[in-house]
């Protein structure tokens, strides 16, 4: 059975990460299936919009800890990129909670909306790492005081505050009432018009891909190999805290 499942209906493409048992996580094969998706979506000529969605009670909750055969950093940079370039705009509907890498699919999209229930959490610190590719998409749109706290202190913060800091379009009680408007504009849009409007919205982020991606990949290298963050994620899968140099 497929983890990412596909839908179509009146000029939008529907994308349903559908692993609940791993709370969506980033794993080689769910990464290889949305990318494989996100593909076909871009060259569909029917499709306007691409909507990126979930089962279950997590949007994604990061990098599979447990994949034998994890999606590497370079890997991560590409799916990300693959959202940012690809020439239809992603709208992200979330009605469950978002960790790490998962929040760094929310900033590829072009729009997202987000349940007033959810919750988001920058974990990276607390396993030794660092929020490094995602970084790519995320820092040209965040509040850069928002980012100095929350890459730090690995809180948890809701959807309002999310909503504040630039991480999500809009937070609402109702995902797909508050959606409604935005997939109407979106439907009434040309290929070309929605194309090159993109390009224009995206173009710091862009610029940040070609900038900084390749020593960003090499940081988020360096670190998963680290003793540091074998001792963070070894903790992490035995729910235990972990043990840092003194």
């Amino acid at each position: 059975m497929p983890v990412v499942r596909r839908t179509h209906d009146q000029g939008v493409t529907t994308l349903t990460l559908d692993s609940p048992h791993n709370r969506n996580a980033l794993s080689a094969r769910l990464v290889a299936e949305l990318h494989e998706e996100l593909s076909r979506a871009a060259e569909h000529p029917g499709t306007r919009a691409v909507v990126l969605t979930h089962t279950g009670t997590t949007f994604c909750a990061g990098a599979d800890l447990r994949d034998r055969v994890p999606t590497g950093p370079d890997g991560m940079a590409r799916l990300l990129r693959s959202i940012v370039e690809l020439p239809k705009p992603v709208v992200a509907r979330v009605t469950g909670h978002v960790r790490g890498g998962g929040i760094g699919l929310l900033g590829a999209c072009d729009i997202a909306v987000a349940r007033t229930d959810t919750s988001f959490a920058f974990t990276e610190a607390r396993l030794g790492l660092a929020p490094a590719v995602i970084s790519l998409p995320l820092l040209p749109r965040l509040a850069p005081r928002a980012v100095s706290r929350y890459y730090l202190t690995g809180e948890r913060f809701g959807a309002a505050e999310a909503a504040r800091i630039g991480l999500v379009s809009v937070a609402a009680d109702d995902v797909d009432e508050a959606l409604a408007p935005v997939l109407d504009g979106l439907r009434r849009g040309s290929p070309q018009g929605l194309a090159e409007s993109k390009r224009l919205a995206t173009a710091d982020v862009r610029r940040a891909f070609d900038r900084d991606e390749a020593a960003l990949v090499a940081l988020s290298v360096r670190l998963f190999a680290s003793a540091e963050a074998r001792e963070g994620m070894t903790a992490f899968l035995e729910r235990r805290d972990p043990a840092w140099p003194r």
